[in-house]
């Protein structure tokens, strides 16, 4: 841990110039409280550093919290033993990749049509109350619940360090989500100026509590954080299917799901700390309270881990939410080369291609001393290890 600034504190022992640099402009915003804390994956992002956990008062920074709000991880640990399963893992990778879409799309229409109904429903009732449309930001925002997307998001079959499955996914709110987001953050911007507000960086643009587009950022941020979530649930219903029809089991109700971890890293709540009610904004962090359940993926190719919360209360009951890039994606795409890929992906199953160079490990932070720099934040409870790996170009 090192104390940066007075508002700043970090527990990430590989952080570049520009990222702190970044994360103590954060810092120094006046409505902070008591101070930034910046995890050990942290790196450049929007306006506030990824791997950031910004507490403030009376105001919140729209892309402080993200702008796919509600992306996470979902993580279902299965009765299944890795010597059990058949040997054609790209049967089942093809199969995944089929049942869950990267975008919306006629393909798509009729398997949300068969498995998302009800979901549909609860959403379609939550934005009614919420008292907008979310029509109005993506035309086809049903149709996205149930796809991934691509980037950094992807499906995993995993083993962990007992020979025991893992299904896991990492996405979150789509496209609707994003413009949600993109929406509030420019509404954030043309009222800093309305308001002769001097900024250090545009995109630390405010809105302040008690106003009225204050009120309507939470309440389509709030129902963006519930669409991620029912997105992983959506597409873990579909990847638990395709997993029992591999296995050759009667129904997907034949996968007994042991445990199942479905846990945000882009999103904001109220929680009190250092005696303050605040607005917690958890910029590519998860939350790790005492004995909370978490989820922290590696990268493309490395290890992923089962965590619990260890509380710590400096930290802001936070942890790291992955492995942080090192290199950006234009950059990785002059760093390494397809077979460097191919090496670093060796015994496990991916669609060999060009698109994911720039997601190698090497372009991210290692893992490992991620994990080690969050050693008074998680304690570790399993190690997973992917033999499937399912990403969109």
């Amino acid at each position: 841990m090192e104390q940066i600034t007075e508002t700043l504190i970090s527990w990430a022992s590989i952080l570049e110039e520009k990222t702190r640099q970044q994360a103590i402009t954060t810092a120094t915003m006046p409505f902070i409280h008591p101070h930034v804390a910046l995890m050990p994956d942290a790196h450049l992002g929007l306006g506030a550093t990824v791997g950031s956990v910004i507490p403030t008062l009376g105001a919140i920074m729209p892309a402080a919290v993200g702008v796919d709000i509600g992306c996470g991880m979902i993580a279902v640990r299965t009765e299944h033993d890795v010597a059990d399963l058949p040997a054609d893992r790209r049967a089942l990778r093809e199969s995944i990749e089929r049942a869950v879409p990267l975008s919306a799309g006629a393909a798509n229409q009729a398997v949300t049509r068969s498995h998302t109904e009800h979901r549909l429903e609860v959403l379609r009732a939550e934005a009614e109350r919420a008292g907008f449309d979310p029509t109005s930001y993506a035309a086809r925002w049903e149709l996205q619940l149930g796809t991934l997307g691509s980037g950094n998001h992807f499906i995993e079959v995993t083993v962990d360090e007992e020979g025991r499955v893992w299904l896991f996914l990492h996405s979150g709110s789509r496209g609707v989500g994003n413009r949600i987001a993109q929406h509030h953050v420019k509404v954030a911007r043309d009222l800093c100026e309305q308001w002769w507000i001097a900024l250090p960086h545009r995109d630390l643009a405010y809105l302040v509590e008690g106003t009225p587009e204050f009120w309507a950022y939470i309440r389509q941020m709030r129902w963006a954080q519930h669409y991620a979530l029912l997105n992983r649930e959506e597409m873990m219903d579909r990847v638990v299917a395709c997993f029992a029809d591999w296995l050759g089991l009667s129904t997907p109700d034949d996968v007994q799901r042991v445990e199942e971890i479905n846990c945000h890293h882009n999103y904001t709540e109220q929680e009190t700390h250092f005696g303050r009610r605040v607005w917690l904004s958890r910029k590519g962090a998860i939350h790790a309270g005492a004995g909370v359940p978490g989820v922290i993926p590696g990268s493309m190719g490395t290890a992923s881990y089962v965590v619990v919360g260890k509380g710590n209360r400096v930290a802001l009951d936070s942890a790291p939410h992955g492995a942080g890039r090192e290199y950006s994606r234009t950059a990785a795409r002059k760093t390494f080369s397809r077979e460097q890929l191919r090496e670093a992906m060796a015994g496990i199953e991916y669609r060999d291609t060009d698109a994911f160079v720039d997601e190698i490990p090497g372009a991210y932070k290692d893992i490992d001393q991620v994990m080690a720099d969050a050693a008074d934040l998680v304690e570790v409870r399993h190690v997973l290890r992917q033999i499937v790996n399912v990403k969109g170009d």
